[in-house]
């Protein structure tokens, strides 16, 4: 499951907007090992396309040494689809070379269709070619993100 702040998909929202009608795309670095996205990174499409997106290698490697520099790893990839459904293409299941990562797709198409972020967004784990579609659950922070009740410690009878 992915579990990402509300502003964090606001700017992916807005940026696949922005772009409308080529493709947008970024990353969403975070601490490595915390599968936390935190930093948004919106990337150019060196494509300029609205079938295909592609990262600029200048670009791609900087952002890599950024983050090697941080200790962040990329957590989210995400991009648009401008007149499909966001689900990976072909393409997308071919490139992807982040085993690790949630790959979120928005759909900027007109006949989009909002699921519960407000949006037609989704996230997938693609490793190996295998597509597995999973949950997004919007937090406003992740201070309280996967708490319920039964987190809350006993109190001492005792006491």
């Amino acid at each position: 499951m992915l579990v990402i702040r509300a502003d964090l998909v606001a700017e992916i929202v807005a940026h696949a907007r922005r772009d409308h009608p080529d493709e947008a795309c970024g990353v969403i670095a975070g601490p490595e090992g915390s599968d936390r996205p935190e930093r948004f990174i919106p990337m150019l499409n060196a494509a300029r396309s609205p079938t295909f997106y592609e990262f600029d290698s200048g670009d791609l490697l900087r952002l890599y040494r950024d983050m090697d520099a941080r200790d962040e790893v990329p957590v989210v990839i995400y991009h648009s689809h401008t007149a499909t459904e966001a689900h990976p293409s072909r393409t997308d299941i071919a490139l992807a070379s982040e085993p690790d990562a949630h790959y979120v797709l928005v759909s900027t198409r007109e006949q989009a269709e909002p699921n519960h972020t407000g949006h037609e967004l989704r996230s997938f784990r693609i490793v190996d070619g295998v597509v597995a579609e999973e949950q997004v659950e919007v937090v406003e922070s992740y201070m309280f993100a996967h708490t319920g009740a039964d987190d809350v410690p006993d109190r001492d009878a005792s006491v």
